[in-house]
């Protein structure tokens, strides 16, 4: 297990900041992410391009990004909903793409204002605007479980995964955990499913909530299944606003905990990634989640008080 490696993609600055309703000054935004980076983080979902009236939050988008890419080694994630927010997106010289698309219809429809299939095709004409250094990934929302209609039928989600197959082969297939209802042999099994139906796809990762406290089982399924990059976000911040009830995603710092008791190596620094969440958690409304950091901050305080 010692050889074993795995890319954590730290969307704390993204999926953590944007339910915040009071606006973080861009500065501590640029702070956390300092603190991130310097933590070991080499892969985030730095901001999102989208409607500044829609998500106030991510208003400071084209700032950030312009931050971001003075860190060397840094991959710069930015999620992006429709074509239009893409092209503001690379016009600011973005150059790895997340665009967001949900499996269910009501879910879309209030995500993005679209349907799926209108959403393939945005993704269609965002895969014909990319320059040649750029990279695209696809967050598939409601992969598993629909915050208005329930469990989805993993034939919707394989489905749609062929309609962007289509599309590109190229892109980072995720699979998105919205709800944090899902269960790990779910996990497994529609991850299975998808590497054996579609071999042409290569690059799959695993997006998890941690609603019911399951979402290091559900990561921990989707790496078994073979799957080595997993969204994570520091401090356990985040929460969909439009999945009423959906915490943040799973916690960065118990990911890491858990994959170094297993030898799995992730290149990031648990002491430092501590002390970004321990900040990260001050922040007014943020919603924070996790295990690790609070037991390991009891720990620091019962060895200071002996």
């Amino acid at each position: 297990m010692s050889a074993s490696l795995v890319s954590i993609v730290e969307v704390g600055p993204r999926d953590g900041f944007q339910p915040i309703g009071e606006f973080i000054p861009t500065a501590l935004k640029a702070l956390l992410i300092d603190m991130l980076y310097d933590a070991g983080i080499r892969r985030m979902e730095a901001t999102a391009f989208v409607s500044p009236r829609a998500v106030p939050q991510m208003a400071d988008a084209p700032q950030l990004l312009a931050h971001c890419a003075t860190k060397p080694g840094l991959d710069i994630q930015v999620l992006v909903p429709s074509q239009r927010q893409a092209e503001r997106a690379l016009a600011a010289d973005a150059r790895h793409l997340a665009f967001v698309l949900s499996v269910s219809p009501k879910h879309n429809q209030s995500n993005v204002l679209r349907t799926p299939q209108e959403s393939v095709e945005d993704f269609r004409a965002i895969v014909a605007l990319l320059p040649p250094d750029a990279k695209i990934r696809l967050n598939l929302a409601t992969s598993f479980d629909c915050p208005f209609d329930g469990p989805v039928d993993p034939a919707a989600t394989l489905n749609l995964v062929e309609a962007l197959a289509k599309v590109s082969a190229e892109a980072e297939y995720c699979l998105c955990d919205t709800t944090g209802r899902v269960t790990p042999d779910r996990v497994g099994d529609l991850f299975r499913s998808a590497k054996e139906r579609f071999p042409q796809l290569r690059h799959w990762a695993f997006h998890g909530h941690d609603t019911y406290g399951l979402g290091v089982a559900n990561a921990l399924a989707a790496f078994n299944a073979g799957v080595s990059v997993i969204d994570s976000s520091f401090g356990g911040l985040g929460g969909c606003p439009f999945a009423p009830g959906a915490t943040g995603n799973v916690a960065t710092e118990d990911l890491i905990w858990t994959f170094a008791k297993m030898g799995v190596a992730t290149g990031i620094d648990l002491s430092r990634l501590l002390e970004a969440a321990d900040k990260a958690a001050t922040l007014p409304g943020a919603c924070v989640g996790g295990r690790v950091r609070d037991a390991l901050n009891a720990q620091t305080r019962r060895e200071e008080m002996a």
